[in-house]
């Protein structure tokens, strides 16, 4: 009795872990979760100031579809300051969050049939997206030799006559990887060359470290620019992950079918939320950088303690706030009487005999690989690291 298109769906695969882990939480359990990608600092005062005060003058009703026009110019401002890239506020939509923006995004350029582009490892959602279009995702294998980044060269050789889109995600959910200025030229060339549309997640844009150069890709030329739809918001940033506020840049025809969309499903994001993020984006932006300071800090901490532990490896991230943690030398291991045969596995019994939450890489493209969050305390962090140390300790080869 269902639709041919959510059966053929694939359900997500961290909903097993998940569910155990709210299981054992009813059950009084600890857990330490490291699965969640959000920032455990609150929303800046300031920010709740603004929706506390926009609620008191009543700005609860509607907005326009596309979403206010001062957090639309607010964003052009944004993008202008940050990145010396120009756009009209009729260039802008702000939606439900950077998911639904994504989302219309792949709905307003995809055709049935049409070839779509991502890279692995990939964000869960990407190709379900995809296919609820009626597109065919084509997948770029990378590696950590290449720090999981695509070259030239792959991108080219995997271009056929029926490719449409290619999806870009930089800082990378779920690897922290970040292309620097040369290498986006260097595919944007590629892009342009072969006539393709480019949708770039830049989420995670001010969450980098060790001095990198963030470049917004749109910024690279006008040529480039107007084949991108690029994805930001301001839960990452500004720790609004609750407030579901998402926004895209676009040609004005792309942002018109996004906006067409919208209408037919959610309408504006949330009012009170939007006069959040216009706070956000107009108010401070010095607890930006403290939260940034401190997601690198606990990059550190916990990136040299994962390491350090035999039979596990990781590369340093760039950006975002997570370690894609290599296990490959640990499956087809018995902990305790079981073999540990897949990362799902591996995430499963970690959570079972340490009751801690992990993100097995399948969910990502990429077996023999679990993401973990360092969006947490460096005491919490502590106490993952030792967990994580016992649990491999228990592993026999």
């Amino acid at each position: 009795m269902l639709s041919e298109l959510v059966s053929k769906m694939a359900a997500s695969k961290t909903m097993e872990i998940a569910a155990k882990a709210i299981a054992l939480k009813l059950m009084g359990e600890s857990i330490i979760d490291l699965s969640v990608g959000e920032p455990d600092f609150p929303t800046p005062q300031k920010i709740k100031d603004a929706a506390c005060k926009a609620i008191a003058e009543n700005k609860t009703k509607y907005t326009l579809n596309q979403g206010l026009e001062e957090l639309r110019s607010a964003v052009c401002t944004r993008f202008k300051i940050d990145h010396g890239v120009n756009y009209k506020p009729d260039e802008i939509i702000v939606s439900t969050g950077a998911k639904q923006v994504l989302f219309n995004a792949i709905l307003a350029v995809v055709n049935p049939g049409d070839e779509v582009i991502i890279p692995i490892p990939y964000y869960v959602s990407y190709p379900e997206m995809v296919k609820v279009a009626g597109g065919i995702p084509l997948f770029i294998e990378t590696s950590e030799e290449q720090s999981f980044k695509i070259s030239p060269e792959q991108l080219q050789n995997t271009i056929t006559n029926k490719t449409r889109l290619i999806v870009l995600c930089s800082p990378s959910n779920p690897t922290g990887a970040a292309y620097t200025k040369n290498e986006l030229k260097a595919l944007s060339e590629i892009i342009i060359k072969n006539n393709l549309l480019v949708i770039i997640d830049e989420i995670y844009n001010k969450l980098v470290y060790d001095g990198f150069e963030f470049t917004c890709l749109p910024s690279l030329s006008e040529e480039i620019k107007k084949r991108t739809i690029l994805v930001n918001g301001v839960s990452k940033t500004y720790a609004m992950t609750g407030w579901r506020i998402g926004y895209a840049a676009a040609e004005k025809s792309f942002i018109n079918a996004m906006n067409k969309i919208q209408s037919h499903n959610t309408s504006n994001a949330a009012t009170i939320s939007q006069y959040a993020a216009l706070e956000a984006l107009t108010g401070p932006q010095d607890e930006v950088e403290q939260m940034r300071k401190q997601f690198e800090e606990r990059r550190n901490y916990f990136y040299d303690r994962i390491n350090s532990i035999d039979g596990i490896s990781v590369r340093k991230p760039e950006g975002a706030f997570y370690l894609f943690v290599n296990i490959k030398d640990l499956l087809n291991k018995k902990a305790g009487d079981e073999v540990v045969k897949s990362s799902a596995d591996f995430a499963l019994k970690l959570l079972e005999k340490k009751k801690i939450v992990t993100v097995p890489g399948s969910a990502f493209g990429a077996e023999g690989y679990v993401r973990i969050t360092f969006a947490n305390s460096i005491a919490k962090l502590e106490r993952a690291a030792v967990g994580i140390e016992d649990f491999r300790a228990g592993i026999s080869y």
